[in-house]
This record gives C-alpha cells, structure tokens and sequence, in this order.
C-alpha cells in the first residue's frame, strides 16, 4: 500500500508541475504577439503616386502652389494628374508626391533631391504612419540612364539640321541604357517596400504598382504639323520612338516591377491614335501636348529654361483617361495589364501586355 500510496503522490505531483509550467509559459510576456505600429484602424484611406513628370501631372496645367517655379521647385504636380483620376470607392484621398525630372534614387531612400525636394519614399514614410496606405502606384526610371526626355529634345534638334537623327545618336547605346536603369529602380522600390514595411504594413495589406510610360509621339503625324508648329521630328525617329525606344524602356520597367514582386501596368500602347499631332487642327482630341511654349516665362530668365518643360507630356484628357485605366487595374487582382482603347474610345486595363 506503502509504495502504490507514493505512486500516486509523485504522478499527482507531477501533474502540478506541468501543469505550473503551462501557465508559466502561456502566461510568458515574452511570448505574446506584440502590436504592429502603423495608422489606426478607423484611419483615412489612401492611394499615394510616386515618380516622375508622367504621374506628376506635368502637361495638365493648374500646378500645385509652390511647384511651379517657385524657389526653383518645377515638380509641375498637378490636380489633374492620372492619380486623382482613379474613381475607386473607398478612398478618402489621393497624395502625389511625383516630381517632374526625379530619377529613381529621388524616389527611394536616400540624400538625392529633384527641384529642391527631397525623398519621395520618405514622405510616404510619414502617410503610411498617419493614415492607411491602399495602393502606391510608381512610375520611375526614364530618368536614369535613357534620360528619355533629353532624347527628345535631341529629335528636335536633329529635325533642325543640327546633329544626326536621335535614332542614330543613341539607338545603339538605348538597350544598354535601359539595363542600366533597371538596377537602379529595384532599388527605389525595395526602398518603398522596406518604408511600408517598417511602417507595420505587410505586402498583404497594400498593393505595390509599377507602370510604364506611353509613347507621346508616333507616325500618325497629321500633314502640316511635323515641324515647330506641332511635332518636330524626323519620321524615322518618330518610328523609332514608337516602335523600338517605348517598347525596350516599358520592358525595363516591368523587369524591375517583378524582380521585387510588384504589380504592373503598361501604358505603352495607351496613346496609340491619340498621341501628339496626331488629330490634325483638332488636338482637344489628343492626349498628348504638343510642342509647348510658355510665352511668358521666356520673359524671366529663371524660368526661361522652363518654358518647354510640359511639351511632349500627357495633357489633362490624357491623364484622366490614364487615371481611368489605373482605377480598373486597381479594382482587380490582376498581376499586370495594359491600357488600351475600347469600343467606347476610352483606356481600360486589358490583362493581356504582350505586343
């Protein structure tokens, strides 16, 4: 009886131990989850727009105070910008922080700065704190390497007789060029990633969207209108343009967007029939601005230089048909599609993006 007796003792004592253990463990402050920082729950929700002239805004007109030349900040956002196009229910507002000219290390992280502004990603550091962050939406990388702007300006001057053909100043350096910036805008976007993470946001709770650039001139030059009245531009860099620098960049821009697991929208082809010059004496039907002169600022000589910064840019009918194909795209859960025209002559996101 003795030994059965402490038998039964040591496995009643046994149970109290572990069991002891178990709440000691379950009780543990160290093993609870401990909350996540970020906005509050009930706090506004955001679509945010980060990069460069093409999402600013730069072409709408009616430029934010304080971007427009003012103390040498020539960002040219604007309220018609694609961003705020969107018409996505449940959104209590759309911030733009694109800069017209930013390069990819303005967007990311870091000491660069465009037109005396700072980091982009770092100010989406501060929404994302405030408020709940839905979608980021970047369009980058034009301005690294292929310097696409700077390209244009150099078919223009070729179509004056001085220098080559763009086409053949740069055509077999572009592919190069392209590969170049890739690198470089997989960086500022682990750069947003690393700011939502840190933000207490998981890939889960907002989605990362890349888009590509369209192509603000094509063939479709109306007769009278390829010279300094519209589209300056020889035709063979008018083909390469369309048909081989567009193409290359936009593949660019999608390998960067997959390589850190971002959604991505192609706009390549969204101006086709609607590009600069392209409507003849009616260019309220094109999206695009033709050659554009600030007559005015030519009179000032800090804002002379400026005086052609919106030419070649989605105009604000472009980019609210842009906005138009991004809500779309939004609303699905699509990896990626392209702007393209519908029936009804409007962009939609089709998920098709091949040629």
């Amino acid at each position: 009886m003795r030994r059965s007796g402490w038998r039964g003792w040591f496995a009643l004592a046994l149970v109290v131990l572990l069991c002891a253990g178990f709440v000691l463990v379950a009780s543990d402050p160290a093993e609870e989850p401990t909350p996540q920082p970020g906005p509050p729950q009930d706090a506004p929700r955001v679509i945010v727009a980060l990069g460069d002239s093409t999402i600013s805004g730069e072409g709408a007109g009616d430029y934010e105070p304080g971007t427009d030349g003012e103390n040498g900040n020539w960002c040219h956002r604007s309220p018609h910008a694609s961003i705020h196009h969107t018409e996505l229910l449940g959104i209590d507002r759309a911030y733009n922080l694109a800069c017209s000219g930013a390069p990819s290390g303005q967007v990311g992280l870091g000491e660069v700065e465009q037109y005396t502004e700072p980091s982009q990603a770092a100010r989406l550091a501060r929404i994302a704190a405030r408020e709940r962050v839905v979608a980021v939406v970047v369009a980058s990388g034009a301005n690294d390497d292929p310097s696409f702007s700077h390209v244009l300006n150099d078919c223009v001057e070729a179509w004056t007789g001085h220098g080559r053909p763009c086409r053949d100043q740069v055509g077999g350096q572009w592919q190069d060029r392209v590969e170049n910036m890739v690198p470089k805008l997989v960086d500022a976007l682990h750069d947003v990633r690393e700011v939502m993470r840190d933000a207490g946001y998981g890939r889960r709770d907002y989605q990362l969207v890349v888009q590509s650039y369209a192509a603000p001139v094509g063939q479709r030059v109306a007769r009278g209108l390829q010279d300094l009245s519209g589209c300056p531009f020889l035709s063979e860099d008018l083909r390469w343009v369309e048909k081989t620098a567009v193409p290359a960049l936009t593949a660019g821009v999608r390998q960067a967007a997959d390589e850190v697991g971002a959604r991505f929208l192609d706009l390549s082809r969204a101006g086709t029939g609607r590009e600069a010059c392209s409507q003849g004496s009616d260019p309220d039907r094109e999206w695009f601005r033709r050659l554009a002169v600030r007559w005015d600022d030519l009179r000032h000589q800090d804002r002379a230089t400026h005086a052609l910064q919106e030419s070649f840019h989605p105009n604000a009918r472009g980019h609210a048909q842009f906005g138009r194909c991004l809500g779309e795209f939004l609303a699905t859960d699509d990896r990626a599609a392209a702007c393209l025209a519908g029936e009804d002559g409007n962009l939609h996101a089709a998920t098709s993006v091949g040629p």
